[in-house]
């Protein structure tokens, strides 16, 4: 039996590193808060309708991935382009912040009701399997996620609630991104 090793975390470059400790900062005010959720969504999907869905502008400081989720209520198709925090070959896990909003963002409940999604990384396609991390695991998985965005849970903190967090299992590639 083959044994793989974890693959040491990928130590982001010092000019990213340098605009995450201005940029970061900026994320936990009140007027980014209020800001953010109005802005960042037009932005982000003109720039993947010219980008063939390859690139994010979030993706220029943190990892970024598109989730494709099936509505819980409606049935219908769902994006969202979500920072996401690598957790080993072929995981992921991602946060329901929703900029410190006092509700969870509906592409959780879409999870929560079907788990299988699909997600876009990079112009390519991804069907993965999403489970509600819980319990111990959880503190694990938020210091993953803050090593990579120092203070990304002063979110869970502003919203008054508790933030779901899913870890994401790759099941196989779909290929290129449509």
């Amino acid at each position: 039996m083959m044994v793989r090793s974890r693959p040491a975390p990928r130590r982001a470059d010092p000019v990213v590193r340098a605009v995450r400790a201005i940029v970061a900062p900026l994320t936990r005010t009140r007027a980014f808060r209020w800001a953010a959720p109005r802005v960042m969504p037009p932005i982000e999907q003109s720039i993947a309708a010219l980008t063939g869905r390859s690139v994010q502008l979030s993706g220029l400081l943190v990892p970024s991935l598109i989730l494709s989720t099936t509505g819980a209520k409606s049935g219908l198709p769902r994006e969202s382009v979500l920072m996401y925090t690598a957790d080993g070959e072929g995981r992921a896990i991602i946060a329901g912040t929703s900029f410190a909003r006092e509700h969870h963002p509906a592409w959780t409940y879409n999870l929560l009701a079907r788990p299988e999604a699909e997600i876009t990384v990079r112009g390519r396609r991804y069907a993965v399997r999403a489970s509600l991390i819980e319990g111990e695991a959880r503190e694990r998985a938020w210091g993953l996620i803050e090593s990579q965005w120092p203070g990304y849970r002063s979110y869970e903190r502003g919203s008054g609630r508790i933030v779901r967090l899913f870890r994401l299992h790759l099941v196989r590639e779909i290929g290129a991104g449509s």
